[in-house]
């Protein structure tokens, strides 16, 4: 089965997916309330009480969820400020339904650029620091076709004004994804066998 992996610098980034228990909680919990206040902001709704209730409860079920992915979501936030930037990458079968889905977005998605990365070669890159929609946060989204699946890496800023200055680093970021594969070798009276060094 096809999965994720990357060389996230452990300077600038906190993992998520492997964060399971009481590891990582804290930026569990603050990537999480950061994604609730911007989809509250983006329905024009205030924080609303309790949600910092649902920030927690939604941090100690991810970890869970993220190990049922199996490497098909790795997910990262910001070390210095885990409520500034939060970035997810994905790898998704490419269905005729989401072809037709990626098709139909709206125009200003197709603004998009090349860019390269290490494993996955060219592929696109969307970056919106001003989103027409004031209520929409900064985001940037990079996508590789690979055939048979989308690989999508999507990171979401708290901060318009500091979006400028994290671009790089996601940038970083998203050249160093690349998808594995478990593979089952088989074995004949041809294979070599070697032994430990």
């Amino acid at each position: 089965m096809s999965r994720l992996q990357a060389d996230a610098d452990t300077a600038l980034w906190v993992p998520v997916t492997t964060s399971l228990g009481w590891r990582g909680r804290r930026h569990r919990k603050a990537a999480i309330r950061m994604l609730l206040s911007q989809a509250n902001r983006a329905m024009g709704a205030d924080e609303r009480p309790g949600s910092g209730f649902a920030a927690w409860a939604m941090s100690q079920v991810t970890p869970l969820l993220m190990k049922r992915a199996a490497g098909r979501v790795l997910v990262w936030v910001w070390k210095a400020d885990p409520e500034l930037v939060v970035v997810m990458a994905q790898i998704q079968e490419a269905t005729s339904q989401l072809r037709a889905a990626r098709a139909m977005m709206p125009i200003e998605y197709d603004d998009t650029e090349s860019f390269r990365g290490t494993y996955l070669g060219v592929g696109e890159k969307l970056a919106m620091p001003l989103p027409p929609d004031p209520r929409t946060p900064p985001f940037v989204t990079y996508t590789w076709d690979t055939g048979a699946q989308f690989v999508t890496i999507t990171a979401v800023c708290a901060d318009r004004e500091r979006f400028g200055l994290v671009i790089g680093s996601i940038d970083d970021l998203a050249r160093t994804v690349r998808v594995v594969d478990d593979l089952t070798v088989g074995e004949g009276p041809e294979t070599l066998r070697l032994g430990p060094a």
